[in-house]
């Protein structure tokens, strides 16, 4: 934790000794995660160990788009709208932004695979609840379950990638760029199928299937897991208390904090200004108690001294902001203004979610940062200006087109950002920094949701699509400009140090 401010992460990458976990009290994923040979055989990043770190980490953006093919479904059943079935949707989404770092913690203190475990058994649960529930309300009950246990895969797989990386025979002193452009595809993937397969589930085994679909997944991830991924080794002999590894105050401050956020972004059409307060002196009350607390929750000297961290952070949230823009915005601009089917606007989409696919298996493949953000952010521009002079008479080979390119940030901006957040981590907070990581796509996912309400209202129309593009186009140049300017970013490939390279 010792490099200077602005350094390039995106240099050769070194994940040796030194670098990764180090022994001691709350120092690395586990207290003491074996890296070397696990239950699955030999070391390093084999098609088991990838497998098994991919179907944890794909519950939980499958879960957060199969609902939406039995939204209407669940609504007739019980007798309600629109308004309250999208807390089926919201529940999962604010309990995911909580979960994500609060399990990423419990893995960097506790043990990643134990951690990974456990999401999966409390997913299987959820899904078993999923078949009794009777009402609306035990049903978002069941969404929040499924949104806790689904947050435990990708740190805790992020902190084994980076425990295995740094052990012998790990990854040769390189980015595993394979195994974590399969967490960005997996990711993309997963989400973009969601909506098909629900719709499919539905059809064919009524709504609740889109639930019990998660018991044979979980279970599925919960033998790869036992039988692949490295076993956590015990805890230190001198292990401090739970409760100081765990900062139960911090994580509650840290929720206070972050739901009144996330409350405020979706309704920025009538902002609650008392509710921004709120979450304001939630705020400082966490920033007062985590510099008091002995093993804080959130390490603000560590984010203090890590700009490229935070900045990763920030990209990353602006990223999404305008990607959620467009897979919801354009496809409802489609449906109620161009009239396409559900089932048509899926098939349009398609090539943006093959095009994301493969643009991240590409830029994983190169391990560098720079490069996939510049050319993916690039790309998002251009998109967002193709947008503005879209209209009702349009060529549906155009509107594919436009999907298209849209595709490339999907793909070389996640996986670029994830790349810079590897490197930048310290390695004894992986699992921690990667729930951040996650917390700050779904506040970027959640703030499009009212970006789209704001420019369309109460129907999608050309001139709302042409507002939201410009607004769009303007956020992408100043992703762009950000980008270049950020002297944390090299142009090679990317150092990953296990203090948190680039600070």
């Amino acid at each position: 934790m010792s490099h200077s401010a602005g350094e390039p992460v995106d240099v050769a990458v070194r994940t040796g000794p030194g670098s990764g976990p180090e022994s001691g009290p709350g120092s690395g994923s586990g207290s003491g995660s074996r890296s070397g040979p696990g239950p699955g055989g030999g070391t390093g990043f084999g098609a088991r160990f990838t497998a098994a770190v991919m179907i944890g980490s794909m519950l939980n953006p499958v879960n957060s788009t199969m609902i939406s093919t039995a939204l209407v479904p669940i609504g007739r059943a019980f007798g309600t709208g629109t308004a309250a079935t999208v807390w089926l949707v919201a529940g999962l989404y604010l309990a995911s932004a909580v979960a994500q770092p609060a399990l990423g913690r419990i893995a960097d203190r506790l043990g990643a695979r134990r951690v990974y475990v456990a999401g999966l058994v409390v997913v299987g649960l959820a899904g078993l609840a999923g078949l009794f529930a009777d009402s609306l309300g035990q049903l978002i009950a069941v969404r929040v379950l499924t949104g806790v246990g689904t947050s435990a895969a990708y740190p805790a797989a992020m902190a084994m990638i980076r425990n295995r990386a740094a052990g012998p025979g790990g990854s040769d002193g390189r980015t595993p760029g394979t195994t974590l452009g399969a967490l960005t595809i997996a990711a993309l993937g997963s989400a973009a199928v969601g909506p098909a397969l629900g719709g499919l589930l539905t059809g064919l085994a009524g709504w609740r299937a889109v639930f019990a679909v998660n018991i044979p997944l979980a279970v599925a991830g919960l033998l790869m897991a036992l039988a692949w991924l490295p076993a956590d080794g015990p805890r230190n002999a001198d292990r401090e208390s739970l409760w100081t590894a765990l900062d139960p105050p911090g994580v509650l401050l840290f929720t206070a904090a972050l739901l009144p956020l996330m409350f405020f972004l979706t309704g920025l059409d009538r902002p609650d200004w008392p509710l921004l307060a709120l979450g304001a002196v939630a705020a400082g009350a966490l920033a007062v108690w985590e510099r008091r607390a002995r093993r804080p929750f959130i390490d603000l000297p560590m984010l203090a001294a890590n700009r490229p961290l935070v900045r990763t952070y920030a990209r990353y949230g602006a990223s999404y902001l305008v990607i959620y823009c467009v897979l919801y915005g354009f496809t409802q601009w489609l449906e109620e203004e161009r009239g396409y089917s559900a089932a048509l606007t899926g098939v349009l989409m398609l090539p943006m979610c093959g095009v994301a696919a493969l643009s991240s298996w590409a830029g994983a493949r190169r391990g560098t940062v720079r490069g996939p953000l510049l050319a993916g952010t690039a790309a998002m521009i251009v998109g967002a200006a193709a947008l503005a002079f879209t209209g009702p008479g349009t060529p549906v080979t155009v509107l594919v087109v436009i999907g298209i390119v849209f595709g490339l940030p999907n793909g070389l901006n996640s996986v670029g950002n994830q790349t810079a957040l590897y490197a930048q981590a310290p390695a004894g907070q992986t699992g921690t920094a990667a729930g951040l990581f996650r917390t700050a796509q779904y506040v970027g996912a959640v703030a499009s949701t009212s970006l789209i309400g704001l420019v369309y209202g109460e129907r999608a129309t050309t001139a709302g699509l042409h507002t939201a593009a410009v607004v769009l186009c303007g956020l992408g140049v100043l992703l762009l400009l950000a980008t270049v300017g950020d002297r944390g970013l090299g142009g090679g490939r990317s150092r990953g140090r296990g203090a948190g390279a680039g600070r």
